[in-house]
């Protein structure tokens, strides 16, 4: 069973509020924007608890909207499908990995050499997927998407920086496919649970890994 999610934030916390479509008039829209986030929030939580008793294979549109006691409708509209719903329960994850990396403390955050970073942002990365590894696995988007999902162009562009900062003279795009490609999901569910290696041996590949990436080319 995967850990339990975090707590959803609630819908008055700003950060926590969809940027939705303006289609009401400007007296209507503050309200319509507080509704629609506490429908979101209902909707999450009920998946959320969905998740935590069942597991994420018999979570269904149709079972949500009865947890939630809403029609399977008004589900289809919030998330557009059973992928939506599950990456809309990751991204509280997510946006607070986001911060830590962007703006946290060291080493994964300023303040740490970008060598530093780029090994620090791995570990938790590996240790996130590892944690909620189900619900990972059955929101990874399709192959045409898979790299142009929101949250995979913001680790990317991340890692990225730091390569560009930590070997200048680098393939920096190639580099960082090629890291990402390490943290991937499919792969960390293959060797943890098919080839029963520890997260702590994935953890020290990784540290291998940007080590060898980085590493200066001889004289």
């Amino acid at each position: 069973m995967s850990t339990p999610l975090p707590e959803f934030p609630t819908p008055q916390d700003p950060a926590a509020e969809p940027v939705l479509m303006e289609f009401a008039t400007p007296a209507e829209a503050p309200q319509l924007r507080a509704d629609a986030a506490r429908n979101r929030a209902r909707l999450l939580e009920a998946a959320a608890r969905l998740v935590e008793r069942h597991g994420v294979a018999n979570v269904t549109m149709e079972a949500v909207a009865a947890a939630a006691e809403v029609g399977k409708g008004t589900v289809f509209r919030r998330f557009g499908d059973r992928t939506g719903l599950l990456t809309a329960l990751l991204d509280h994850t997510e946006q607070q990995f986001q911060t830590a990396f962007i703006s946290g403390p060291a080493p994964l955050g300023p303040g740490a050499s970008p060598l530093e970073r780029l090994h620090a942002f791995g570990c938790r990365a590996l240790r996130l997927t590892s944690d909620q590894l189900d619900l990972y696995l059955a929101a990874e988007p399709s192959p045409s998407r898979r790299f142009s999902s929101a949250p995979y162009r913001v680790r990317f562009m991340h890692v990225c920086m730091l390569l560009r900062q930590a070997a200048p003279a680098a393939d920096i795009e190639l580099l960082a496919q090629t890291l990402m490609g390490s943290l991937e999901p499919a792969l960390v569910h293959h060797l943890t649970r098919q080839r029963g290696m520890p997260l702590e041996r994935l953890e020290s590949g990784w540290h291998d890994l940007v080590d060898r990436t980085v590493r200066p080319p001889a004289a």
